[in-house]
C-alpha cells in the first residue's frame, strides 16, 4: 500500500529571527534527507490548506480569526519571547495541518497505509487559544479530530516522543475521552508541564517524563512499561506520532540521549500496535528537532520503518 509523504515549499515561507532555532534550514535538511535513493518509494503529495471546520473542531473561532487580524504585511509581531508571528506564518500553519488531514484521508480511504508529514511550524505547544513554542495551530489533535469526526472512529491515540512536552495538545484533549495522549519528555524542561499526575479528565492522558542524561535504554524501557501498554488498552482505530526529535544526543535544546536507533524502535513499536489495533494506520508529522543533522538522520530512520510497514 505505500507510504505517503506531505509536505508543501509554504512551510519554507514562515521566518523566525534570526539565531532562533526553529529555522527554514531545518525543513531544508529534512527534504534533502527524503530526496534520497532510499524514499524513492514514497508517495509524494502537496500538502493542502487545512480548512476552517476542520481548525474550528480544535480551536475556538475568535482564536484563529485574531491569528489573522493579527497577520502583519511585513516584519514579525512577537507573540511571547519565542513565537512570532509574520506574513507567512499562518499560511505555513494552515499546510501543516492541511497535511494532516490528508494523510488521514489517504490513510482511511486504503490508498496507503501510513503517512508522514514533512512540515513546520511545529504544532503541539499550540493551546486552545494560546500561541507559544513556536506553535500556532494544534496539528496533531486537528488530524485526531478530523479522523474522530469525518470517519466516525471511537477511539485514536496521539504518541508524542519529542523532548519538550506537548502542553497545547494535552490541553487540547483534556476532556476528550476518545484521544489517548501519551508522551515522553525530558522534565524538568520548557514547557513545565508534563507530570505524572496530569492524567486528563477521563485518565487518558499518559505522561512518562526522564531526566537530563536519559539514553535509549531509560527511554526504551518508559515506552514498554507506561506508553505501550496504555495505547494496547486504548485499542486505537488510528495511532498519530508527534514526530520530534530534539531528545536526541546531539540536539542543542535538551540533555537526552537518544539516537537514530532509538526512534526507529520507537516507531515500529507503535507500527505493531497500529497492526494489532487498526489495520497498520499509522500518521506521524514533524515536531522538534534542532540539529539539523541529526534531525535529518532521525527522520530517515523513522521514516523508513514507516515505509518498511507500508509496503508489507
Amino acid at each position: 500500500m505505500g507510504t505517503l509523504l506531505l509536505g508543501h515549499s509554504d512551510c519554507l515561507l514562515h521566518r523566525n529571527p534570526p539565531g532562533h532555532p526553529e529555522r527554514v534550514e531545518r525543513l531544508v535538511a529534512v527534504n534533502a534527507e527524503l530526496e534520497g535513493d532510499a524514499f524513492s518509494g514514497l508517495v509524494r503529495e502537496e500538502a493542502p490548506l487545512v480548512t476552517d471546520e476542520a481548525i474550528l473542531r480544535v480551536h475556538p473561532e475568535d482564536y484563529l480569526r485574531k491569528l489573522e487580524r493579527d497577520t502583519p504585511q511585513e516584519g514579525l509581531l512577537p507573540l511571547d519571547a519565542d513565537t512570532v508571528l509574520g506574513p507567512h506564518t499562518l499560511v505555513a500553519a494552515r499546510r501543516a495541518a492541511g497535511a494532516i488531514v490528508r494523510a488521514v484521508d489517504q490513510v482511511m480511504d486504503g490508498a496507503v497505509k501510513n503517512g508522514f508529514c514533512a512540515v513546520r511550524p511545529p504544532g503541539h505547544h499550540a493551546e486552545t487559544s494560546t500561541p507559544m513554542g513556536f506553535c500556532y495551530l494544534g496539528t496533531v489533535v486537528i488530524g485526531a479530530r478530523h479522523a474522530l469526526d469525518v470517519y466516525n472512529l471511537e477511539r485514536v491515540a496521539i504518541i508524542d516522543f519529542d523532548v519538550h512536552h506537548g502542553n497545547g495538545t494535552q490541553d487540547l484533549v483534556w476532556d476528550d475521552e476518545r484521544i489517548l495522549f501519551a508522551s515522553t519528555h525530558q522534565m524538568p524542561l520548557y514547557p513545565g508541564s508534563g507530570a505524572q499526575n496530569e492524567r486528563g479528565r477521563h485518565g487518558q492522558i499518559v505522561n512518562a517524563p526522564l531526566s537530563a542524561g536519559a539514553g535509549g535504554a531509560q527511554f526504551r524501557q518508559v515506552m514498554e512499561d507506561v506508553v505501550l501498554p496504555a495505547v494496547d488498552r486504548h485499542r486505537p482505530e488510528m495511532i498519530f506520532i508527534s514526530a520530534g526529535f530534539d531528545a536526541h544526543k546531539d540536539d542543542p535544546l535538551a540533555n537526552l540521549e537518544l539516537v537514530e536507533d532509538d526512534f526507529a524502535w520507537a516507531t515500529g513499536r507503535l507500527c505493531d500496535l497500529a497492526d494489532r489495533h487498526c489495520f497498520g494506520r499509522v500518521v506521524s508529522t514533524l515536531e522538534g528537532g534542532y540539529d539539523l543533522p541529526a534531525l535529518a538522520s532521525s527522520v530517515g530512520a523513522h521514516v523508513k520503518v514507516l515505509m518498511e510497514r507500508g509496503d508489507g
